[in-house]
């Protein structure tokens, strides 16, 4: 093979055996992961097996296992068995672990009973960069996105689709049995065989309809009315599309605006986002340590008490209200068009009428102050402003604190711009990474397991290139 490149003879004997730290270089991504991990106290963080026992076989020190963890998901090898082959094989692998090379079982038990402590060590890293000053701004993004579960669509039941599934069962069983009957009257008309699998087949029907009524007396004792047979805390949720919908998790992240690094995260099986502005808000400000924080989400997180939560503890938040009323589609002027007077703690109405205060009522837990002008029944405009005797408008008794916030926006225009270019680019990463399965465990405590693990990945692998491999090195030693 003359005038090619020729490789190294397979039998050839080497004086000298080479070196294992030959086998990578300064720059590779496995000396951050194992420069990283050996900062931590693992004892204190709460890993198994941190300290030695003193019989017994000796085991695995924690520190190879999360080496090993971090560089499956830094390198989308999630799956407990393929480690195990990456591990014999892979150099990377080879120098991180020391040629140490622990069986797919024993991998997959690290991840399994050492689900706080790994959480832990993933907020480790967030310290890590704060300390590094990298969230001097403050502004984060937040937002939740849905991951599939491991439990198909046919595996999760609500009422409507258990109805379904009873009707089409006794839809099956009456044409098989209207079948038979058939058989009775006209006996040459169906064969024996054929009697025979149709009675089987109502026999089978007959118990998947038990089957759905043991899951329905479930359903009814769930909280939610949900029941998934796979991963019990998975749950169906609605997605975008219309007429779509997945059964999974609902991934909640915070995202500093500067570098897009993850704050916060947080896994929960809550379809919406209503209710998770103040626990992301408060998880982002404790990581952070400081006394002001600016919080930028979508308008899937409009909720009154929730800004005013966030207000009070000096979080600023920047939260778009749905545009949830049907006045404007309809032809009617919207609450917008009712100027509020705060020293006269009044409104003023399109046709320059005052709408004053007349009662107050408390609705789903909140006091609503209600308004109306004694002019409506002569107004000229009252066709463009209501069908009823009188235009009454309603206005929350801490509406103030969404009018400051209200003029935020109007004062930070580039608000959601800034929102959908830090967290988007994020969601879409992780999945990317996941695959189409996404996670690949069950429960919640395990799925959440695994989404610290692919955030810290994520904060790695961005710091390594904010950083670089030996500056990232050399910063989390000083």
């Amino acid at each position: 093979m003359k005038r090619f490149v020729e490789g190294e003879d397979r039998t050839q004997g080497t004086l000298l055996p080479e070196r294992l730290d030959d086998y990578v270089g300064e720059d590779n991504p496995v000396r951050a992961i194992d420069a990283f991990v050996e900062l931590l106290d693992l004892k204190e963080l709460g890993f198994a097996g941190a300290e030695p026992k003193s019989t017994g076989r000796p085991a695995y020190h924690p520190a190879v296992l999360l080496k090993l963890y971090i560089y499956g998901y830094l390198n989308r090898i999630q799956s407990s068995r393929r480690l195990e082959r990456e591990a014999q094989r892979n150099l990377e692998l080879i120098w991180l672990s020391g040629r140490l090379a622990p069986d797919f079982k024993t991998i997959a038990d690290f991840r399994k009973g050492n689900g706080p402590a790994i959480r832990r060590a993933c907020r480790e890293f967030v310290l890590l960069c704060r300390n590094l000053d990298l969230f001097s701004e403050a502004i984060v993004a937040i937002d939740g996105s849905k991951f599939k579960a491991v439990n198909n669509r046919d595996k999760n039941f609500t009422d409507r689709k258990l109805q379904a599934r009873m009707e089409q069962l006794e839809e099956s069983i009456g044409r098989y049995l209207d079948e038979l009957d058939r058989s009775d009257r006209e006996p040459t008309a169906v064969s024996e065989e054929r009697v025979a699998r149709l009675k089987d087949r109502i026999g089978g029907l007959k118990e998947q309809m038990q089957h759905l009524k043991e899951i329905g007396a479930e359903m009814q004792a769930a909280p939610d009315g949900q029941v998934s047979l796979t991963d019990p805390d998975s749950r169906s949720m609605a997605t975008s599309g219309r007429g779509t919908g997945i059964v999974g998790y609902n991934v909640q992240v915070a995202v500093d605006a500067e570098h897009h690094l993850l704050v916060a995260h947080e896994v929960t099986n809550l379809g919406h986002d209503r209710t998770q502005l103040v626990p992301m808000s408060q998880a982002t400000k404790e990581v952070l340590g400081g006394s002001r924080l600016t919080v930028l989400a979508d308008r899937g997180y409009f909720n009154g008490e929730q800004i005013k939560a966030c207000e009070d503890q000096g979080i600023e938040t920047l939260v778009p209200k749905p545009l949830t009323s049907s006045n404007r589609a309809a032809g009617f002027f919207d609450k917008q068009d009712f100027i509020y007077d705060a020293e006269q703690d009044e409104y003023r109405c399109p046709a320059g009428e005052r709408a004053i205060w007349r009662f107050s009522s408390v609705e789903r837990g909140q006091t609503l102050h209600k308004y109306w002008s004694s002019a409506c029944t002569k107004c000229a405009l009252k066709p463009q402003c209501t069908t009823s005797v009188y235009r009454r408008i309603a206005r929350w008794e801490h509406e103030h604190i969404l009018d400051r916030m209200n003029e935020r926006l109007k004062r930070t225009p580039e608000a959601s711009r800034i929102r959908r270019r830090t967290v988007e680019h994020v969601f879409g990463t992780l999945k990317a990474w996941m695959g189409s399965t996404h996670f690949l465990t069950k429960t919640l405590p395990r799925v959440s397991t695994e989404m610290s693990l692919h955030v810290l990945a994520y904060n790695l692998k961005r710091m390594m290139k904010i950083f670089g491999v030996q500056p990232l090195i050399r910063a989390m030693a000083g």
